[in-house]
């Protein structure tokens, strides 16, 4: 016998239900919290709990693709749903010490956040903010380690502190560049500069799962 639900985590469930029955698929994170009328957060949050109690299945390695579970435990469809891991932080300005424990989790609409072993990182600063990237975003990250001219990247300096930046590789040195005009650009030397993903999307506003 699954454990019962609070009231608004029958809700969520209730409403989930209904909208597969209807449509054929789940609705989108932002949907469902703009239709209950809860926070991103506070979804994220009944999600979690609904899959500890059973409600839920998440599958994957570290993003997670999330279930609706019927009384019998099976999927009944797939959600639009995933969860992934929000690794340190990322001072979008002056680097900072890149951390490699989890600093939580945040879940995704998987509709739109489609690649492999997706990872979150927290930015700092507003080097960035004339491309939208602000103070206390998640940057939504694909890892890989190089990179195009012009693409928007995690960059590992010196062994020790991440960055993100626009990324050009010039004839003797590397370039990082902010998208701010009160940051100057970054050199560094081929040997300092490690690539640890792309930048494929901005999360604001949910603190993510603890």
């Amino acid at each position: 016998m699954q454990p019962a639900l609070t009231q608004k985590q029958q809700r969520v469930l209730d409403y989930l239900q209904n909208e597969i029955a209807s449509s054929g698929q789940a609705p989108s994170l932002r949907q469902a919290a703009a239709d209950i009328g809860v926070s991103h957060a506070a979804i994220a949050q009944i999600i979690k709990a609904l899959e500890q109690k059973g409600y839920l299945k998440r599958e994957g390695r570290y993003s997670r693709t999330v279930y609706l579970l019927n009384r019998a435990s099976e999927p009944t469809a797939a959600q639009r749903w995933r969860e992934i891991p929000i690794i340190g932080r990322v001072m979008a300005g002056l680097p900072m010490y890149a951390q490699t424990d989890w600093d939580g989790s945040t879940v995704l609409d998987a509709a739109v956040f489609r690649g492999q072993n997706l990872f979150a990182l927290r930015v700092k600063g507003h080097s960035m903010k004339d491309v939208g990237i602000l103070d206390g975003d998640l940057a939504i990250c694909e890892p890989r380690q190089y990179a195009q001219n012009g693409e928007i990247v995690v960059a590992l300096i010196g062994s020790e502190e991440a960055t993100v930046k626009r990324f050009y590789l010039r004839k003797n040195y590397v370039e990082l560049r902010p998208a701010n005009a009160r940051f100057k650009p970054m050199r560094y030397g081929f040997g300092e500069v490690l690539i640890q993903g792309k930048v494929i999307g901005i999360q604001r506003g949910p603190e993510g799962i603890k």
